[in-house]
């Protein structure tokens, strides 16, 4: 059996800025769309940009390990080597991070690489590596 999907769905205030986020800056295939919301293939799992700019946005965040991290966030894992290729496309790009990429909890159960940075409606996403899956739940 493989692995199930999860599906998101995310407050976006601009679909044409979210189209062009998703799309474009991250490369996300869309799937359905209409004039209220736009499905994309989010490396493999289904995310959903729902027009509703009064609730997007983050709004607090949370202490972690000398960050303040955006409670609410999204994002996945990646291998290393993946991760590494986004932080340069994001780069590339212009993008500002929340967190720049960055190895957090170096030597420690947990080891990751990380990044942090908002969408064109404020939304925080987070993309992270270990370096062996094993390391995911470690405590």
């Amino acid at each position: 059996m493989t692995r199930p999907r999860f599906h998101l769905a995310f407050p976006v205030h601009d679909l044409a800025a979210a189209r062009a986020f998703y799309g474009g800056v991250l490369g996300c295939p869309e799937g359905r769309s209409s004039d209220s919301w736009i499905d994309f293939d989010f490396y493999g799992h289904q995310i959903v940009a729902h027009l509703a700019p009064e609730e997007a946005g983050h709004r607090q965040t949370s202490a972690v390990d000398g960050e303040q991290v955006p409670v609410r966030h999204f994002g996945v894992i990646l291998d290393l080597e993946t991760w590494g290729l986004l932080a340069e496309r994001l780069k590339a790009a212009g993008t500002e991070f929340i967190i720049e990429p960055q190895v957090r909890f170096q030597g420690l159960p947990g080891e990751q690489a990380t990044l942090f940075f908002l969408d064109p409606s404020g939304n925080a996403l987070e993309f992270k590596a270990f370096a062996r899956d094993e390391m995911v739940f470690a405590k």
